[in-house]
């Protein structure tokens, strides 16, 4: 028999070999059986190795991929930063007297960076020195506009705005056939024959995110001369959920509510008479009475006939079916019925009981036009020309139940008019114009003598 010849062997196969049984044939040759065990290379494990190391170069990729581009944002927001620091620096120099929409196209750019550098750090975390330095100088600059703005202890801006409205008046008032501002409550004219220039108050309170809603000043006879004025900015077209209100204009113009109150209205059709809040109910034909000083519910009605759920609602503003308006004698309901298929439909509303007293019929399409308004018994109902101009364009006197023609063009500094309301004592109509707070002085025909 040939002899063995032993090698040195790595420890981990002398683990693997061991001692047999042999035997030897008839040829004289040793035979004996040798078993391979199946892990000696671990051939899964390095599978799934090979498998992650894939992955994860994948992720890597991505991750680099996604890096590269916030770079390049976050490169283009710095040229912007620098601009808008530029801008803001100048306006801190500068002595003139600027608008509130100054400030707020500046606040708009800053809060678009702002979000932005918001998602980088939440992708990249708080350890990029970059994007915490971008992030730190975007809110300095906001506060830097914030503090120009309070620089105006004496409200010079509203001054400024009160004063080109007067003049705008005076001006009315002396151009021939234009028309005079009547008393409070003086029903005894012609009708509506022309309207201001916008009178721009203010941005909502909410910001660029609440497009939609509706403001106005509290009308009430026994206290004509009150200052409470209301604002119910909403997110979406449906959903009216809150509504401030400001003991004052001065209130209104720093963003001071006396109170904030939570209700489930539906479009913006609402309108505050003698302290209550008239306002559809959500997800019905039901108009509800709320008491503002306890912000409780003190009564129902539903208005019989009454499409809802953005059946017939007005052009530009879905979900308004029903609209609540006051004029110089209390509160209407101007809104679309299946029988009237989808016209305008006018009821006078008991305050007291919430019931229709009386109701009439027009032939003009609710969901063409974009709003109406009520004056001493007249309906009045606009229309979009195009993104600066409205036309009040149609009539309805429930004094005669004659509708009527007509052609006073308004401007508007917004291109969606969201929400009306007119006031009574002051004869002014209140526009929310995708977020703006936006006023227009009325003139009327005197009648003859």
């Amino acid at each position: 028999m040939t002899p063995w010849v032993f090698l040195p062997l790595p420890s981990l196969l002398l683990q693997l070999v061991s001692r047999v049984n042999g035997s030897v044939d008839d040829r004289g040759i040793c035979q004996c059986s040798v078993f391979l065990p199946e892990d000696a290379f671990p051939a899964q494990q390095v599978e799934a190795l090979e498998k992650l190391v894939g992955s994860l170069s994948e992720r890597f990729n991505k991750e680099l991929s996604k890096v590269t581009e916030y770079m390049k944002i976050v490169d283009v927001y710095g040229h912007k930063l620098f601009n808008l620091t530029q801008r803001v620096e100048e306006m801190h120099k500068s002595q003139t007297s600027y608008t509130e929409l100054d400030f707020e196209v500046l606040k708009l750019e800053i809060q678009e960076m702002e979000s932005l550098v918001v998602q980088l750090k939440a992708s990249m975390g708080e350890s990029n020195v970059v994007v915490q330095q971008l992030y730190v100088e975007i809110k300095n600059m906001s506060l830097m506009v914030a503090h120009l703005e309070n620089l105006d202890k004496n409200n010079v801006l509203a001054i400024r705005r009160e004063i080109l409205a007067l003049k705008q008046r005076l001006k009315e008032c002396e151009e021939p056939g234009s028309g005079q501002l009547v008393p409070p409550g003086f029903c005894n004219h012609s009708g509506l024959v022309n309207i201001s220039k916008p009178h721009l108050h203010s941005w909502n309170w909410r910001g660029s995110g609440y497009r939609y809603g509706v403001w106005g000043k509290g009308y009430s006879p026994g206290s004509p001369t009150s200052e409470a004025y209301w604002v119910a900015p909403m997110y979406d077209e449906r959903n009216m959920q809150t509504i401030d209100l400001y003991s004052s204009y001065e209130n209104l113009l720093f963003y001071a509510p006396s109170k904030r109150l939570s209700l489930s209205g539906q479009g913006s059709g609402a309108t505050v008479y003698k302290n209550f809040l008239y306002f559809n109910y959500h997800n019905t034909n039901q108009m509800y009475k709320l008491e503002l000083n306890s912000n409780t519910v003190v009564l129902k009605s539903t208005i019989t006939g009454a499409a809802y759920n953005n059946r017939f609602s007005y052009a530009g503003m879905a979900w308004q079916d029903i609209d609540l308006v006051v004029d110089e004698s209390g509160l209407w309901a101007i809104y679309s019925t299946e029988a009237n298929t989808g016209n305008i439909v006018i009821s006078k509303i008991n305050e007291d009981t919430l019931q229709m007293q009386k109701t009439w019929f027009t032939r003009q399409y609710k969901p063409s036009v974009t709003s109406a308004f009520i004056i001493c018994g007249v309906l009045y109902v606009t229309r979009s020309l195009n993104t600066q101009q409205e036309e009040i364009f149609y009539t309805f006197d429930t004094n005669t139940g004659k509708e009527g023609r007509i052609s006073i063009v308004l401007e508007k500094p917004f291109g969606t008019v969201r929400g009306v309301d007119y006031h009574p004592t002051d004869r002014k109509l209140y526009l929310y114009n995708d977020g703006f707070l936006v006023s227009y002085n009325l003139v009327f025909q005197l009648a003859s003598p």
